[in-house]
């Protein structure tokens, strides 16, 4: 699925509202997913950096919805139809996760959906012709960009793991 309007443009402010809370509802479910999968593999690190990273979307998403007042953001969003299968820009892929994975590609994992959202925000102001749409996709725009560089400086925090970060010396053993 595409992460750009070029679909169908964004036609008023509701839709980019819309739009824009669903993509952080998005992120908070899947960090959430992935908080859950960090806690069954006992990976307390992980475990709060996702549940960081939930909560700090989460909050962005009611920064959201209060700015749409009365208006049923998420109902808008179904409505449009866009990311019902997945693929919102910033989900994170939960194939990717790994119960070994540490910190650093937690955050790498963040910084991508981070970046995507950016890229679909720029877009919406590289591409519409309504003045208030354009101001207002250019403040997610900034706040998405202040995302990535939250991001770069959480993964100062944590170094890159050598390359065989995944080899487990304790692997589970077979039964039988």
């Amino acid at each position: 699925m595409s992460n750009t309007p070029s679909e169908r443009p964004i036609t008023d402010l509701t839709e980019l509202l819309a739009l824009a809370y669903q993509i952080e509802a998005d992120a908070v479910q899947r960090y959430i997913d992935l908080a859950e999968q960090m806690e069954v593999h006992n990976n307390q690190d992980l475990l709060k950096v996702f549940r960081d990273l939930a909560r700090a979307e989460g909050i962005h998403a009611e920064e959201i919805r209060k700015m749409a007042g009365d208006t049923d953001l998420a109902a808008v969003a179904k409505r449009l139809g866009r990311w019902q299968k997945g693929g919102s820009p910033e989900e994170v892929d939960l194939g990717a996760a790994h119960y070994l994975m540490t910190p650093w590609h937690a955050l790498q994992l963040a910084l991508i959906g981070e970046k995507r959202a950016l890229e679909f925000f720029t877009s919406v102001v590289d591409t519409t012709k309504d003045p208030k749409i354009k101001e207002m996709a250019g403040e997610f725009v900034e706040e998405e960009a202040e995302h990535v560089n939250l991001v770069y400086r959480l993964l100062r925090k944590y170094p890159k793991p050598s390359d065989n970060w995944s080899e487990d010396d304790d692997s589970p053993a077979a039964q039988g």
